[in-house]
């Protein structure tokens, strides 16, 4: 049966310049955001919400995605050696010996609780109904988990317990002999099924649905295949219990999902973009920023043509 598994040993990093090294995780991670921003640019386009909340919200999201899931590495799954006196400037330091290396342990449940973070900060300022942003990032934040985990495989990092299946992979860098579940792999099928069908059902929509409903049930989803998945998994391994921590961190996701397609289902969540309308004083600030701008272009087309 070992004939027919995958012997893996790619090199994370595609190439070196100087002391830096562009890995394919990193690379997976720009990808993400930039799609993510061209199909949420599509949806606020489409649904008539001016593009300046998208810029102002893709910096929230960016900032509250890569601290979140920092954080939640360092916090639920290797709290002993990050929180030392030794270790705690590693948190957020991405060089390890002179060489820059990104951030070696991210948690997308430490990204989750990010994220709905920044949602909060910024539903306070801006007033752009968080509900409604949910629903539409849930295509591209699932979508962008393809992409991180692929990351995770070429990285040969966080696979499975031992399998006999035709597909297992032994990862020669990590020096195992025997093949392992591609567990990074069958999560990124996962999330790419659950964007698939995310996708569709807005498309099909035409974005008129119950606000809340696509979030709810991407959460259940989405964190359902990571809780099933955990089950041939081997990190996050809590003593004398039966379950994973990703299992746990998983269980009260689900059960939110649950109950916001349920607030959902009842209209007792927000409808439309803005319910209780724009923030005048910002759409004031951004209209002569534009006027501004529109100003000094045909100035310069005016100069040019002298």
């Amino acid at each position: 049966m070992l004939s027919l598994a995958i012997n893996w040993n790619v090199d994370p990093v595609i190439f070196h310049i100087g002391s830096f090294g562009l890995r394919w995780y990193s690379l997976g991670f720009l990808i993400a955001f930039l799609l993510g921003y061209y199909i949420l640019s599509y949806i606020f386009k489409r649904e008539k919400v001016r593009p300046e909340y998208l810029e102002v919200l893709i910096l929230y999201i960016f900032l509250a995605v890569l601290l979140g899931a920092r954080l939640g590495h360092c916090i639920f799954y290797d709290a002993d050696y990050f929180f030392t006196s030794e270790h705690w400037t590693e948190i957020l330091w991405p060089f390890h010996n002179g060489q820059f290396t990104g951030f070696s342990g991210l948690a997308s449940h430490g990204a989750a609780i990010g994220i709905f973070i920044a949602l909060w900060l910024y539903w306070k300022k801006y007033r752009l109904n968080p509900w409604w942003i949910c629903d539409r990032m849930a295509i591209v934040v699932a979508l962008g988990g393809v992409f991180i985990r692929i990351g995770n495989l070429f990285n040969s990092e966080i696979y499975g317990i031992e399998t006999d299946l035709p597909w297992g992979f032994i990862f020669l860098r990590e020096g195992e002999t025997v093949p392992k579940h591609p567990t990074g792999l069958y999560e990124a099928l996962a999330y790419l099924t659950i964007a698939l069908v995310s996708l569709w059902y807005y498309l099909r929509k035409k974005g008129q649905f119950k606000t809340g409903s696509l979030f709810g049930w991407w959460l259940v989803a989405l964190f359902g295949a990571r809780f099933l998945i955990e089950f041939v998994k081997t990190n996050g391994v809590i003593e004398g219990f039966p379950l994973l921590k990703g299992q746990l961190l998983s269980l009260p996701l689900i059960i939110g999902g649950f109950v916001i397609v349920w607030l959902a289902r009842r209209g007792k969540l927000a409808q439309a973009a803005f319910p209780q309308g724009e923030v005048k004083a910002i759409t004031a600030k951004w209209d002569e920023k534009a006027r501004k701008e529109e100003a000094k272009k045909k100035d310069k087309q005016r100069k040019e043509n002298k």
